[in-house]
């Protein structure tokens, strides 16, 4: 078997800021201050005698979480008490000590290697020199991403519906998005390779996408369109940013025959070859920037991820991370690395296949109600195969006031949909609030309406019961 090669150097697309960041003198001289041999006078780091917090006890379900995961356990055996003290006590723990210091800005080692071994048994990077830095969630790390690689004025690409935070935060560093086309899958490569093909000035470094469980539209793309995508990529030299903080919210197909429906019977083993392959699965090149969270599968507020990226880049991102974030949260260190290290590789994977089945029900239930009560005369949509969001396409122009009220500005019936909405008790997003607009062409306006719904915050029964609210707004302002 041969070795996997080294990453390309991508280092001619750092931003101006990263280019010019400096190792921080003091995190160097940081090395010296566990040196039994010296006595450390230089750095500004309390005694950990003078942290007030002696333990952190939190409990969690025990894995192979044999009755699901929505469950109360019912004895000690499902149940996993995790304390972490102030000294260490278990050797692949994060003492508070240690956590609650001012640490390496890269994470606490043990959280590290958990982390590199879990993205060699999912994505299997195919070359050798990629690193882990952790970060407050993917948020932080797109912020951080953009500094990075990018200058004010410059232009990124980005799918033409997408994260409204995420643009908002690009507009916000003086960045240009240009849109790029969309069906309901994702990313047409056909339509970028045209687009770049006829592209007037520098070209763009980055690709922003969310390929998995996209956000708004919920689509997933292909392991067919990514490996083409990658293709673009090398041949324009451009970085791919995959957001992927859905990617184990993966789901079987949705069909309506409630009797069709098999169980999951997804193992440890088959787990990995269930889930669509990653960009990062796909580089040989280090060309792929992965940003990857907890928030969707254990908490949002843990506000902890990591960036997977090739070692070069990611010396750069540790530099910026030096003198703004500093470290990831050490008590979110301590108590997530505790359970995971607890569950280990095999039960962490276990909670994502319980997870799965979870989000598969829940988008079961979103779909069966959006088949029931939201009218097919002037409405469509693909069921999802990931994610938690499902994406209703309207046909505005099927409004009885379309031509004389709404044909100019057809984003004004969506707010007025929105509206109608929120009085009878429903919240649906409008598409255009996640929509780039195209600063380089101009269009007649489509009379295409958009709405994002969620399967992931309520309960079965208000799922339905809001949808059949929005249904009836739909009928009401179609006049069906």
């Amino acid at each position: 078997m041969s070795a996997k090669p080294l990453a390309k150097d991508l280092r001619h697309h750092l931003s101006v800021e990263a280019k010019s960041r400096q190792a921080s003198q003091l995190k160097v001289a940081f090395k010296h201050f566990h040196d039994p041999r010296i006595i450390s006078l230089g750095g500004g780091l309390p005694l950990p005698e003078l942290f007030p917090f002696n333990s952190i006890e939190v409990d969690s379900l025990a894995a192979p979480f044999k009755r699901g995961i929505n469950v109360q356990p019912e004895s000690d055996d499902e149940l996993l008490k995790i304390k972490i003290a102030k000294q260490p006590t278990e050797s692949n723990d994060i003492p508070l000590s240690v956590s609650l210091q001012y640490g390496n800005s890269a994470g606490a080692p043990q959280l590290v290697d958990f982390i590199k071994k879990h993205t060699e048994i999912i994505h299997n990077p195919p070359y050798q020199d990629w690193e882990i830095i952790l970060t407050v969630g993917n948020t932080q790390a797109w912020d951080s991403t953009i500094r990075t690689f990018t200058n004010r004025g410059d232009t990124i690409l980005a799918e033409k519906y997408t994260f409204s935070s995420a643009s908002e935060c690009a507009r916000s560093n003086g960045l240009k998005i240009a849109p790029v086309e969309v069906d309901l899958e994702g990313i047409i490569p056909e339509e970028l390779e045209k687009q770049l093909a006829n592209w007037v000035g520098p070209l763009p470094k980055l690709l922003y996408t969310i390929p998995t469980g996209q956000n708004p539209t919920g689509g997933t793309l292909s392991t067919e369109r990514r490996q083409a995508i990658y293709k673009i990529a090398q041949k324009y030299d451009f970085i791919i940013v995959e957001d992927e903080p859905y990617y184990f919210l993966q789901m079987d197909k949705y069909t309506s025959d409630k009797s069709a429906r098999t169980t999951d019977n997804v193992t440890y083993d088959t787990f990995p070859n269930s889930l669509v392959k990653s960009y990062l699965s796909l580089d040989t090149e280090g060309r792929v920037i992965r940003l990857d969270s907890y928030s969707k599968v254990l908490a949002p507020g843990s506000r902890l991820g990591w960036i997977v990226t090739q070692s070069n880049l990611a010396e750069r991102y540790l530099r910026q991370h030096e003198v703004t974030i500093q470290v990831a949260s050490g008590f979110a260190q301590s108590i997530v690395n505790g359970l995971l290290q607890r569950w280990g590789q095999e039960g962490y994977i276990d909670w994502l296949i319980e997870l799965r089945k979870s989000y598969t029900e829940k988008r079961n239930s979103a779909l069966d109600a959006v088949e029931e009560y939201v009218p097919k005369e002037v409405a469509d949509w693909i069921p999802p195969t990931a994610g938690m969001f499902f994406w209703i396409k309207i046909d505005g122009s099927k409004h009885p006031e379309f031509a004389t009220k709404y044909e100019s500005d057809p984003h004004a019936l969506e707010t007025a949909i929105y509206e109608h909405g929120i009085k009878d008790g429903v919240l649906m997003i409008p598409g255009h609030w996640f929509l780039i607009k195209d600063e380089k062409t101009s269009s007649a306006p489509s009379s295409d309406l958009f709405f994002r719904g969620t399967f992931a915050s309520v309960t079965e029964d208000k799922l339905q019961q809001g949808l059949k609210i929005f249904g009836d707004v739909i009928k009401a302002e179609f006049g069906l």
